[in-house]
Parts: structure tokens; C-alpha cells; sequence
């Protein structure tokens, strides 16, 4: 059970942004890259011909999915459909993710481009079986009466057979379910299910499930769910070892057995596969075992529990990241689950984990992420922070930390209406206030007036509608202290560092700029546009090498050439000598290898048109300020 947060304030209305549709057609030559990308599977992609992934085991076995859900991998050898939806921050957007070829595995790269230097979030995930039961954000239950919010779609980055793969990051707050399913068992009718997740991000909340549940989201009583629970909440006092423990979450108690079992010594390797099946009349079965090497334990086969268990009573929702009532105070990361009609054989459980040993699951599956946004700091060096660890909730406050680089609450982005957005909401004024001292919070993005932040030149975050500055307190700098707005005042209180990348501005007051909208791949032209502050193809990091990077790749010279007149592009970060760019005080970007300078042919203000370098003469077309 956890309680509620206290009611918003009634004026909290939506107000939507759209990002403007501006950009040209990209080149033949990009647009050749980019679908060469696609096509490419990258290492370990290929399937053998003939090859059975887990659905087709069991179907071959007689016990075939109703359910199979995976951010990272194909669960049956002819599926080439989508895995999952995401949801990008800075516009709305959204966009499936799918597989590099039938059966294989997740196209991680189209979320990358799609969400780069913005927030994403993980709108939706796909039933890979013919009953597409697709799972959506969960909506309020018994235990949580809020609406449940989306997982960061970038935080658990892993490898699965050398690909790169993105995994389902469930903190508390966060959970997804379907109450309108097909063909899930019912009743008494028998079941299995499986899921592999994390065995490190785990705690003793209720309750990191996959699997059947409550169609209405409250508890219904005992037996009227039967999930595969993974974590260190001790179901049935007392248990051996400190977990995490895979059980069965059966309603109104977790289950290593028909009561506690001291057999159950627990899985805690970095991918843990859990497995809970039952006849739903008299007996279960609870399995588990490392995903990455190994077999399965059976921890338990005997009787179901008493007292309203035999038989029992299942609904036919499935649930993910949470207990049946929307208890929602679990942590845990899902790669992969299925559910089937009836009661799985052993020999096919054992080929079902010998298929996942066989995926060479990889990384850290506790979620230490490739974190979009940048930081914002104060000069004493700390971090504007989120309360808790990764999963800030509505109200959660916002202070300083000390800066630590994987943490996801510590990067920010600045997106298009002013607002800074982390894990999937916004820095908010409480209340949207405007007296001095009010405190900030996170708060779901609506574009209100209190989520409006804009940098001035001293460094200060102005919050237009109070006329305030976001403020440090007394200039203390201790681990926890929330900030608040109070009156700008220019001290090194308000003076924080927005560390997201900044504009390249060249001459006319245009943009330096990537061909295409925010998806630029190798030999992707660089030209001028109209500065749009939230195009991410407009922000671009000095690297410490002197590269300049956007979009994960690096102002480039084409074929890394020393010509004057040679045009520039983007291309892989490589440290050669065409990708070195010095800042010089009459506004030049200098680039030592060639001796040249970017250039803007003719002295060319028009969207589209392509950089060069060229002999540098201190013109205006050569004017570039870094901001």
C-alpha cells in the first residue's frame, strides 16, 4: 500500500506545444546512409533459419503465449512487427520502435536518433502474440488512486547478442497494464509466465510484477491475480538469504511456497529469469535462475496456498510493474515476459532459459544510463537534483546534489516552451506561485507559466510569469537544499550553468545546422538555418578535443580534406584532424589541420545553405560565436 500525494491545485491546465515542421528533405546521400542503418543488423542480429524463440517453444510444447512483451528482442522467429512506443518530450511525438529483421532484435538506433538530446519515454509495449494484448500506462487502483506515469526510455541501456537494447526502468510511480486482454486465462484455468529482469535494481516494495491480474485495478481478494513477482520483499516471514527472491504475487501475499520455504535462497545475478506457473486448482510451480548462464532452479512445486487460493479465482489483466491494486512503490527493469494457456512442461521452461542464456544478455541491468540533457550546476559545483533515486513522482522536490554523472534526475532538458524537463516532468513552481520563496518541484509538463525558465546573461533562470530567479537559499550549498525563486538579485545563488549543448551562431544571426530534422546520419550536410532554440540539430557540445558534436556525431571535413571550398558534414567522432575546431578572437572556427576556416559561401544567409572551410580573411561570413 502507498498513499496518495496530496491534490494539485485546479488550475493546472494542459497546454500543449508542437514543435514547427521547418526542416528540408535531407540529401539522397544522407537518406541512403540512413536506410543503410536501418537494414544493417549490427553483431548478433542474424537468427539461424529454422531457429525457436520462446513462443515457439511453448507453442510447440501445447502451451502456446497469450502474452509476449519485450523492449528488446523478438519472442517469436517470424515476428517483425513493434516492440514498443515511444514518446519524445520536446514536441509529443511519438514513434514505435522495432527490429532490425524478423526475429531479431530491437532497432535501439531509431530510438537514439529520434530521441536524441531531448527525454523519452516508453508510451506503450507491444504484444508480440496474436492477441495483442498491448500494455499502456496504468491507469489509478486501490493502493495508488494517480494514474501511473511512463518509464525513461533511455535508462537501462544493455546489450543483447552485441546489440544495443534499452530495457523497461520501473520506479515507484511507474506501471503499465491492460484490463481488456484476449484469450488470458480466467477463473481457474491454468497458466504459466516468465520474465527476465533486473537482479540488482530491486527493492521490498510492493510489487515489481508481470502477469495476470484484477481487471479493475483494486484487490479483489485472494487469488484473483498470479504474477511473477521479482524482488527483496519477503512474502512469507522468514526467508533465507537477502533476495531478491522470484515468487509468485498470488493477491494479499508473495509466495516462495504454500508458506515460508527456506529453499528459496534467491536469485540476485545481474539478469534474473523468474518463472511462476500453476494448475490453478490445487498446485504451482516457482522457477528461477541467471539468464546469463546456467539453468533453473525449481525453488517450489506443491500445493497452492490456503485460505481462498485453491482453486483460484484469476481475472485476466496483465499487469507490469506493479501489484494488481496499482501498489506502485516497487523498482525493478523488464527485458522480456510471455504468458501461456495452460501449465508449461518443465523440458519446455528448461528450453525456454537455455533460448535466453543463449540472447548473451550484457550491462549493467540496474540502469546507469546514457543520460540525455545536460546538467545545470551552481559555482560551489553541485547539481540541480530530484529528490530520491531516478524516480521522481509529482511534488518530488528539486535541490542540489553533488553531481554524479549516470544519474538521470541530474540532467535536464531545455525544451522548446522554457521548460526543463527530467524523468518525464518538469521543474515547477508549487502552486504555479509567484511569491518570493515559494520552492520548486517536479510537476507533469502543461506549459503553465511556472514551468517557463530563461537564461540570462548572468547566468540567472528567469521565470517570466513572477518575475523571479530560480535561487539557491543563503547560497547554501549542503546535499538536500531545495530551491525556491526569489528576487534576481545577480549572485553566484542564481548563477547556474544550463550544461545542454548551446548554439552555433554564424552570420545573419542563422544557426549552424544539421539537413533534416533532428536525424542526421554520416555525411548529413551542415548549413545554416533559422535558430530554433529547441532544435536539438542546433545544440552542439565543444568537446574537449575540439570537435564540435550534435546528434552523437562531429562537425566533420568531407573525406577529412584540406581544399579550399571542401564542404562539411557530420560523421562519427575520430578524433582526425578534420574534425578539430578552434574558437580564435576574431570569431573564427579555425581548423589547424588545413589552415582554413569554416566559411559561409558568398556570404550566404539562406536556410539550406552548405559550410565550407575556406582561407581565413576575418570576414563576416566567417563569424561563428559559440554560445
Amino acid at each position: 500500500m502507498r498513499s496518495s500525494p496530496p491534490a494539485r491545485p485546479a488550475d493546472r491546465g494542459a497546454v500543449p506545444h508542437a514543435r514547427l515542421w521547418h526542416r528540408l528533405a535531407m540529401s539522397i546521400g544522407a537518406v541512403v546512409v540512413l536506410i543503410l542503418g536501418v537494414l544493417t543488423t549490427g553483431p548478433g542480429a542474424a537468427r539461424a533459419a529454422g531457429s525457436q524463440e520462446p513462443c515457439d517453444i511453448y507453442a510447440s510444447a501445447g502451451t502456446p503465449c497469450v502474452a509476449a512483451h519485450s523492449t528488446v528482442r523478438a519472442l517469436y522467429a517470424s515476428y517483425n512487427g513493434p516492440l514498443y512506443q515511444v514518446r519524445r518530450a520536446s514536441d509529443g511525438a511519438t514513434m514505435d520502435v522495432g527490429l532490425t529483421s524478423a526475429g531479431g532484435y530491437t532497432n535501439a538506433d531509431s530510438q537514439d536518433v529520434f530521441c536524441v538530446q531531448t527525454a523519452c519515454t516508453i508510451n506503450k509495449v507491444y504484444d508480440q502474440s496474436p492477441q495483442h494484448n498491448d500494455l499502456t500506462i496504468e491507469g489509478g487502483g486501490g493502493a495508488a488512486p494517480n494514474p501511473d506515469v511512463a518509464a525513461n526510455a533511455n535508462a537501462a541501456h544493455i546489450l543483447v547478442n552485441g546489440s544495443k537494447a534499452y530495457g523497461l526502468y520501473v520506479g515507484p510511480g511507474v506501471g503499465y497494464r491492460d484490463d481488456n486482454t484476449t484469450a488470458v486465462p480466467v477463473g481457474g484455468q491454468p497458466q504459466g509466465a516468465y520474465m527476465v529482469a533486473s537482479g540488482t535494481h530491486v527493492n521490498n516494495g510492493c510489487c515489481f510484477d508481470y502477469g495476470n491480474a484484477e481487471t479493475n485495478n483494486q484487490d479483489t481478494g485472494n487469488g484473483r491475480m498470479e504474477s511473477v513477482y521479482i524482488g527483496t520483499g519477503c512474502g512469507q516471514s522468514p526467508c533465507a538469504g537477502s533476495g531478491p527472491w522470484v515468487q509468485a504475487d498470488l493477491e494479499n501475499g508473495l509466495y516462495t511456497g504454500a508458506g515460508s520455504n527456506l529453499g528459496n535462497t534467491g536469485n540476485n545475478s545481474e539478469f534474473v529469469t523468474g518463472m511462476v506457473k500453476s494448475n490453478n486448482q490445487s498446485t504451482f510451480e516457482v522457477e528461477g535462475g541467471n539468464s546469463q548462464s546456467g539453468g533453473l532452479s525449481i525453488w517450489y512445486n506443491g500445493s497452492l496456498p490456503p485460505n481462498g487460493y485453491t482453486p483460484m479465482s484469476l481475472e485476466g489483466a496483465i499487469v507490469l510493474g506493479t501489484g494488481g491494486d496499482n501498489s506502485n512503490s516497487d523498482m525493478g527493469t523488464f527485458f522480456e515476459g510471455v504468458m501461456t494457456a495452460g501449465v508449461p512442461s518443465d523440458a519446455a521452461d528448461a528450453a525456454v532459459q537455455a533460448n535466453i542464456v543463449a540472447q548473451n544478455y550484457s550491462g549493467n541491468s540496474g540502469g546507469r544510463p546514457q543520460s540525455s540533457g545536460g546538467t545545470i550546476t551552481l559555482p560551489g559545483g553541485q547539481c540541480v537534483d530530484v529528490l530520491g533515486d531516478d524516480a521522481g513522482r509529482d511534488l518530488t522536490q528539486v535541490n542540489l546534489w553533488s553531481c554524479q554523472p549516470n544519474a538521470i534526475d541530474q540532467h535536464w532538458t531545455h525544451n522548446s516552451d522554457g521548460s526543463l524537463e527530467t524523468l518525464g516532468r518538469c521543474l515547477d513552481i508549487d502552486g504555479d506561485g509567484t511569491a518570493v520563496g515559494t520552492k520548486v518541484e517536479l510537476w507533469d509538463c502543461n506549459g503553465v507559466g511556472g514551468q517557463k525558465w530563461i537564461q540570462q546573461s548572468n547566468g540567472s533562470l528567469l521565470n517570466p510569469q513572477s518575475g523571479l530567479c530560480l535561487d539557491d537559499p543563503s547560497g547554501n550549498t549542503s546535499n538536500g537544499t531545495q530551491l525556491q525563486i526569489y528576487t534576481c538579485n545577480n549572485t553566484p545563488a542564481q548563477q547556474f550553468s544550463v550544461n545542454g549543448g548551446g548554439t552555433v551562431n554564424g552570420p545573419g544571426n542563422q544557426c549552424v545546422d544539421v539537413a533534416g530534422d533532428d536525424n542526421g546520419g554520416n555525411l548529413t550536410h551542415v548549413q545554416l538555418w533559422d535558430c530554433q532554440p529547441y532544435a536539438a540539430d542546433q545544440h552542439w557540445y565543444h568537446n574537449t578535443n575540439g570537435s564540435l558534436e550534435t546528434l552523437g556525431r562531429c562537425l566533420d571535413i568531407d573525406g577529412n580534406g584540406t581544399a579550399v571550398g571542401t564542404k562539411v558534414e557530420l560523421y562519427d567522432c575520430n578524433g582526425v584532424g578534420g574534425q578539430v575546431w578552434q574558437a580564435r578572437s576574431d570569431g573564427s572556427l579555425f581548423n589547424p589541420q588545413s589552415g582554413l576556416c569554416l566559411d559561409d559561401p558568398g556570404d550566404n544567409t539562406a536556410n539550406g545553405t552548405q559550410l565550407q572551410i575556406y582561407t581565413c580573411n576575418q570576414s563576416a561570413a566567417q563569424k561563428f560565436s559559440l554560445e
